[in-house]
């Protein structure tokens, strides 16, 4: 591979920027500081998951240009902790010299779900069959696609949803035109989509650099609760080779059909017939991906920032047979004891767990933490899940759902 020309002047430390400041910007940072970047970061307030811990922190909006322009001075590379800034103000910074990545016409397709699935339809990779709509006036459209169809109806908003938000399953046709019309009196476009016969989810992380080179993590299974993501297992288990290679193949080509700088993730649905589709996809580091932090030979946060910075790509292989991360949701009701207490209590009985916190308040739902397990054999899968359940619930609630005391357990 050619060497990237480095115009950075002698001893000068590579400075991206990141707009967001959650928990993927405070991981990135994490990766930034191994490979002796600086990771810049615009924060609402200074208390959010990264501005805690970077100390190049710019507070504003996503939504301020003059924002935007602050945190993207002097930096080697503007990227995203999230999809939320407007393409409008992208462009401007793209057109004052600014290095966005992914650029803001390949980041349009995360963004807005209409806008990918009529791209995704024009080069030919299969999408669940799907309506898309910009106005009341033609509501009727919903009545004959519902008839092409003859299945159930998902509704979902075009732009601004995740994590289940802005995804409605319809309970029959006159359901899926009241909340169709909902989101377009809103002025919110809308995708209605027939609801897929599912074996299961999947999720294929790629990266793609602005020289062109591409690599590929092991395919992973995402388990959903509620449109929320609570466990992956990597590498998804009884995937045939040649589907896990397809699919591999066809995030590889998204990335490069749609020019993606960064991490790509491509999440599918296989169906009971066996067909892989497209779902949704997401241009900056996952959630499907946060399994690699621990489980892989490079994980996402650093290929993201090698691949933005223009850095031949690590390694994707796989470190272990089997990973699988689950994530920590807030509880109803925050336990009395700490956040501390309960990780303590965490190590002293599983002193393999791979925690991640976010430094995030507890609230109901949110994620607050993933954590890793990894296994020598394919064969501890079924103990290495109910680990992991065990381990999201105890750190979320302060409660052993299996009923453990490690008082007992000492005599």
């Amino acid at each position: 591979m050619m060497a990237v020309p480095n115009t950075r002047p002698p001893q000068a430390s590579p400075v991206v920027a990141m707009v967001g400041g959650g928990q993927l910007a405070r991981m990135t940072h994490q990766a930034a500081i191994a490979l002796g970047q600086r990771l810049r970061v615009l924060a609402t307030s200074a208390d959010e998951p990264a501005a805690q811990v970077s100390p190049d922190v710019v507070i504003g909006l996503h939504t301020d240009l003059d924002d935007l322009r602050r945190v993207a001075d002097g930096a080697d590379v503007l990227t995203f902790d999230h999809e939320h800034v407007p393409t409008e103000l992208l462009e401007k910074l793209v057109a004052d010299g600014v290095n966005v990545a992914p650029p803001p016409q390949a980041l349009l397709h995360a963004q807005d779900k209409l806008v990918m699935r009529r791209r995704l339809d024009a080069i030919g990779a299969a999408v669940p069959r799907y309506l898309g709509l910009n106005s009341v006036d033609h509501l009727d459209e919903v009545d004959a696609f519902a008839r092409r169809v003859d299945a159930p109806l998902v509704v979902k908003a075009a732009r601004g949803g995740y994590d289940g938000r802005g995804v409605r399953l319809a309970r029959d046709l006159a359901d899926a035109r009241e909340i169709t019309r909902a989101y377009l009196t809103e002025g919110v476009p809308v995708v209605v989509e027939e609801k897929v016969e599912l074996r299961r989810e999947l999720a294929a992380l790629v990266a793609r650099s602005p020289f062109g080179q591409g690599a590929a993590w092991p395919v992973v299974e995402t388990v959903q609760d509620d449109g929320i993501c609570v466990q992956v297992i990597a590498p998804a288990p009884n995937l045939a080779d040649d589907v896990a290679a397809e699919a591999q193949r066809l995030a590889l080509r998204l990335a490069g059909e749609l020019g993606v700088v960064g991490v790509l993730a491509v999440e599918l649905f296989e169906t009971t017939g066996g067909a892989l589709l497209v779902n949704e996809l997401a241009m900056r580091p996952h959630n499907s991906g946060h399994w690699t932090m621990d489980g892989s030979r490079t994980g996402q946060f650093e290929q993201h920032l090698r691949a933005v910075l223009d850095y031949p790509l690590g390694g994707t292989d796989a470190i272990v047979p089997v990973t699988v991360m689950v994530n920590v949701l807030g509880a109803a009701q925050r336990p009395q004891m700490s956040l501390d207490e309960r990780l303590h209590h965490l190590y002293a009985r599983m002193p393999d767990a791979r925690v991640h916190l976010y430094g995030k308040a507890e609230r109901p739902g949110r994620k607050i933490a993933h954590i890793n397990f990894l296994g020598g054999d394919p064969a501890e899968l079924p103990q290495l899940r109910e680990r992991g359940e065990l381990a999201a619930h105890w750190l979320a609630h302060g409660q052993w759902t299996d009923g453990w005391d490690p008082h007992e357990e000492r005599r």
